[in-house]
């Protein structure tokens, strides 16, 4: 038996990585370790127990205002010590958050091989998004074996020189949401009324939106609102202040402006499954909404997942306010425009990621094809 680690640290990670935990816990020929740094809090646990997924460690990182840098060390620190502990023959991450980052550089120092779930998103543009895009390029150079969850993924990969061991699987985020969406989730919100309104579902939060470019995201939410008045916005807040404060400024006093806490992920893909159109900064939303046939606007100004918009299924509209209220009221109003994105084909996968990946770690680690069967 082989031990391998899982290290995760935010929401989006869990939601990816539950599949891919699920998946080796069933293996017998797989000890799985679920390591969080805790980069997240509640809406990590929260996450994970709707998975039924418990952690064997967690760093708790997490305190408030902390710099990049300082959650940086906290988690490479943490995760050595772990890693000196558990010694797992292989460490996965997922995706470019710092967590991943840190997990990447933390097994490096321990001569520890490193899988990368979704490897080989890039925007092309070393600091949008920040910190996100050089996270992810670090760790491709990290990494033993890489995950590519789309032909351009796998094809930016090769352009960097990176050849071996590099799978096409598919992203995992579309095997978590079909075993969710398949239950029919609700997503209850005090004063909403689901059947009276179109409902746009709206998620912002990337570092590259604060200030001036959320402030005016948040006022073109409200001209749409003004302009069509059988819409309501659905707005989980951020727990970050930096994010929430300008947002409830600007949006708190509108009677059919819904702003919440953050929804568990249930709750989230119900709202996803409800909702006309989503508006969204979050590269999983990019991939999510458009498997449940919603056609999605793309709240920012560079993006590592352009196969969404080459199919058809989002619209990469910015921060720019004219703009957001120019594409909404287009889809709103024009039936036909929202037929054509919401039909269109979604390029992230079939489900069955975490099962390609799987095998391919079970031939890494010398186990043949049969040894994932339970």
């Amino acid at each position: 038996m082989s031990k391998v680690a899982i290290v995760l640290g935010t929401r989006p990670e869990a939601v990816k990585l539950a599949p891919v935990i699920l998946r080796f816990r069933a293996c017998p020929r797989i000890e799985t370790r679920v390591i969080l740094t805790g980069q997240h809090r509640e809406m990590l646990h929260q996450t994970l127990a709707w998975f039924d997924i418990e952690a064997d460690s967690d760093l708790q990182i997490m305190t408030p205002r902390q710099s990049l840098a300082q959650i940086t060390c906290r988690a490479l620190t943490g995760l050595e010590d772990v890693f000196q502990q558990e010694r797992p023959e292989l460490v996965i991450v997922q995706g470019d958050t710092t967590t991943t980052f840190a997990a990447a550089l933390a097994a490096f120092y321990q001569k520890i091989p490193l899988g990368h779930v979704e490897a080989g998103l890039r925007t092309g543009v070393a600091d949008d998004p920040f910190p996100e895009e050089m996270n992810r390029r670090l760790t491709s150079r990290l990494s033993a074996l890489h995950f590519a969850p789309t032909t351009r993924a796998l094809e930016n990969l090769r352009r960097e020189g990176i050849h071996e061991r590099v799978y096409l699987t598919g992203n995992t985020v579309i095997d978590a949401l079909q075993t969710i969406a398949h239950r029919q989730p609700e997503c209850p919100v005090p004063g909403l009324d689901w059947q009276r309104y179109r409902v746009l579902l709206v998620t912002v939060h990337r570092r590259e939106n604060w200030g001036r470019p959320l402030a005016d995201i948040a006022q073109a939410l409200v001209d749409i609102l003004e302009a069509h008045a059988d819409t309501a916005v659905l707005l989980p807040l951020h727990k970050n202040p930096t994010v929430r404060e300008p947002l409830q400024q600007i949006l708190g006093s509108h009677p059919r402006a819904f702003l919440t806490e953050p929804l568990d992920y249930p709750e989230l893909v119900g709202a996803m499954q409800r909702a006309t159109l989503v508006l969204t900064d979050s590269g999983g939303l990019q991939e999510e909404a458009p498997a449940l046939a919603k056609p999605v606007l793309v709240l920012r100004e560079t993006t590592e997942r352009p196969e969404a918009i080459e199919a058809g299924v989002a619209l990469q509209v910015g921060t720019d306010r004219r703009a957001i209220v120019q594409a909404t009221g287009a889809l709103l109003t024009d039936t036909e425009l929202y037929k054509k994105m919401a039909q269109a084909v979604n390029p992230f996968g079939d489900g069955r990621a975490s099962g390609r990946i799987l095998e391919a770690i079970l031939a890494y680690l010398g186990f043949d094809s049969q040894s994932s069967d339970t």
